[in-house]
């Protein structure tokens, strides 16, 4: 097998692990979690938090987990065997979008998944006649915050995959490091805000899809700012 054959294979399963990791995450922030705001929503949420939601988290971990292990080889694929430079305006958009990626990422395995399960735990114990467990709403709330960071993520994130190959002009291959600086911070503010922030997405711009989505539109157009700006 040549190495374009292995470079398009890898690309194409992290399309589609992609696709199946950020389809559930829209399904869970656009439509679930609105549905269980609802006073249908809330009767049907115990059931479906036994029965539907497990399901649905499986797919959305593992498409998280593919979409990450792909991402990872393409990446050192760039920088080994193709030989791309780092300080390049290519590697500096995909490695931009890397980042936030990677967050999503450790967001699903090591905050959202953990609270899940203690969430369906004490869904499935009171539904056997026990007590619920007293910990599992303020889980449930961190892992809804998470969740949202992670939608609004996605939309910056996936801007610059897609510029790194077709948005040439946003960057040049100059030094980046004030651009790195710059996006640093303001990435790792809005990620320390999901993991030590409020419990639950009560304050804007988090409290609705459409804030969720302006935000993330906003931070998309900020880093492309600084590109513009600092490169």
């Amino acid at each position: 097998m040549t190495m374009e054959w292995v470079e398009f294979l890898l690309r194409w399963v992290h399309f589609l692990a992609g696709v199946t990791w950020i389809g559930v995450l829209y399904y869970f922030n656009f439509i679930q979690t609105p549905f269980f705001g609802t006073d249908l929503g809330g009767q049907a949420k115990g059931a479906m938090t036994r029965g539907l939601v497990p399901n649905a988290l499986w797919w959305f971990r593992w498409g998280a987990m593919f979409t990450f292990i792909t991402g990872l080889l393409m990446l050192l694929l760039k920088l080994g065997h193709d030989g791309m430079p780092l300080a390049s305006g290519y590697m500096s958009r995909i490695l931009t979008g890397a980042l936030m990626g990677t967050l999503m990422w450790a967001n699903v395995w090591f905050v959202i998944w953990p609270a899940q399960k203690v969430v369906i735990a004490s869904a499935e114990k009171a539904a056997a006649g026990g007590e619920a467990d007293p910990t599992a709403a303020g889980r449930g709330a961190r892992a809804g915050m998470a969740s949202r960071t992670n939608t609004l993520f996605s939309l910056p994130m996936l801007f610059f995959m897609g510029s790194a190959s077709h948005l040439t002009s946003i960057t040049g291959d100059s030094g980046v490091s004030l651009y790195w600086i710059a996006t640093l911070i303001l990435v790792g503010l809005v990620e320390a805000n999901a993991l030590i922030g409020p419990g639950a997405p009560t304050q804007k711009p988090l409290t609705t899809v459409r804030g969720t989505i302006h935000a993330g539109l906003g931070l998309t157009v900020v880093l492309a700012g600084f590109h513009l700006v600092l490169t």
